[in-house]
């Protein structure tokens, strides 16, 4: 999982990673941001507050915020956007209102709630996850703000799916994705060109592992909630997973709850989300961590990634991120 692992990335006489391939990725994330914010009319950077939109936030800020940087010190060109399922950890929304607010970035939030009352997005019953109608509402905001690029932390390391999507991600004008439509991307050179009513995704991380973003969280002193690190939870041991106990997701019948120290490798939709058991208290316990792990993060921790080999590709094809 974590391509980064080879004994040659460990500095001689030290005892810390290697970490200098982060200036490379950090070069070409940035390129990457600029590049959308030089092609597209109406971007937008999808926010949720979790590690990897903070690692592509905090490469936004370095983009168009730094004094010595091409753009002298000004504000990130584009909106933030998060949509919200109503059913995310309160530590990680609350976190990214404050570090919008931080700096001074405009932030759109709209909730799978209101398409719910819409009528756009109908639960089969009422305690079904919402995180996969996030594709509705998310469509309806490209519809209501007629964005025609939204920039995405996905890695190709996390699952399958991802692993064979471009950078530059088409969407047609239903906002779906076709995997055997994909343009090519030679020598870094991007084909921007949209028809009307079409958008791209774009991932401007894409190649890093989750090794390299905690790498990089540790170097850059990345602020994070504090469920990614180590804290005591009750949970039920289910189908190989930790489940949160919360009123969303109680126990069933039969299940012992048991108290955990745990932490988050990936946050998403409380109904689906997962912790590990782990005693990593700081950034550098889990570079540490994850250089152990043979499971990727959403294998490990994602439920609605469990239904079946291909649930991933079936969501982005409907519109998912």
């Amino acid at each position: 999982m974590n391509a980064r692992t080879q004994t040659e990335l460990l500095a001689p006489m030290q005892h810390h990673l290697n970490n200098s391939h982060l200036d490379a990725l950090e070069e070409e994330t940035i390129f990457i941001l600029r590049e959308v914010a030089a092609a597209f009319e109406r971007p937008t950077l999808l926010f949720s507050g979790g590690k990897d939109s903070l690692v592509l936030l905090k490469c936004a800020e370095k983009a168009f915020m730094s004094k010595e940087g091409p753009y002298g010190g000004g504000r990130i060109p584009y909106p933030l956007l998060m949509i919200d399922t109503g059913h995310n950890f309160p530590e990680v929304t609350d976190f990214r209102d404050s570090r919008a607010a931080e700096l001074k970035a405009e932030l759109i939030v709209r909730n799978v709630e209101d398409s719910m009352a819409r009528g756009t997005v109908r639960l089969a019953r009422p305690d079904e996850s919402r995180n996969v109608h996030q594709s509705v509402t998310l469509l309806e905001a490209i519809e209501e703000f007629r964005f025609d690029a939204l920039i995405g932390g996905a890695r190709r390391d996390e699952e399958k799916a991802r692993a064979k999507e471009r950078i530059f991600s088409h969407r047609d004008g239903f906002g779906q994705w076709q995997p055997k439509d994909q343009r090519p991307e030679l020598w870094t050179l991007f084909n921007t060109r949209l028809q009307p009513g079409e958008h791209f995704r774009v991932f401007p991380i894409s190649n890093w592992t989750e090794l390299d973003v905690w790498q990089y969280i540790a170097r850059e002193n990345i602020a994070l909630p504090s469920i990614y690190y180590a804290h005591t939870r009750e949970v039920v041991e289910r189908k190989g997973l930790l489940v949160p106990v919360t009123h969303l997701t109680p126990p069933r019948d039969g299940e012992t709850v048991v108290q955990r120290t745990v932490r988050f490798r990936t946050v998403g939709d409380i109904t689906c989300t997962c912790p590990v058991e782990s005693p990593a208290a700081n950034a550098e316990d889990v570079v540490l961590e994850t250089l152990t792990v043979d499971v990727s993060e959403r294998g490990a921790t994602r439920m609605d990634d469990k239904t079946s080999e291909a649930s991933m590709e079936k969501r982005k094809k409907d519109g998912y991120f």
